[in-house]
């Protein structure tokens, strides 16, 4: 993970109230939509998404990326690293 400046929008949040706020703010359902991952589907929870989240970072990235989004803020631009296809 990168480091995270305190001017970042995502500072000091705990995935937990990520999550908690994407919840209340779209449902489970419309969650589940918008990022279609088996904890979002499934008997959704708070406990069972956070373990999968934690374990997942290109899942909990999507999750902080849609939280940013909801905030009316703009998600940091990706750095793509370039493949070596040794050519």
């Amino acid at each position: 993970m990168t480091t995270k400046a305190p001017n970042d929008p995502l500072h000091g949040k705990t995935l937990k109230a990520i999550l908690e706020h994407l919840v209340k703010h779209y449902g489970w359902e419309e969650l589940a939509k918008r990022i279609a991952i088996k904890c979002f589907i499934n008997n959704p929870s708070i406990n069972s998404s956070l373990v999968f989240l934690r374990k997942t970072p290109w899942a909990r990235e999507k999750v902080e990326i849609l939280y940013l989004k909801s905030m009316g803020h703009k998600p940091p631009r990706r750095e793509y690293k370039p493949i070596d296809l040794g050519l």
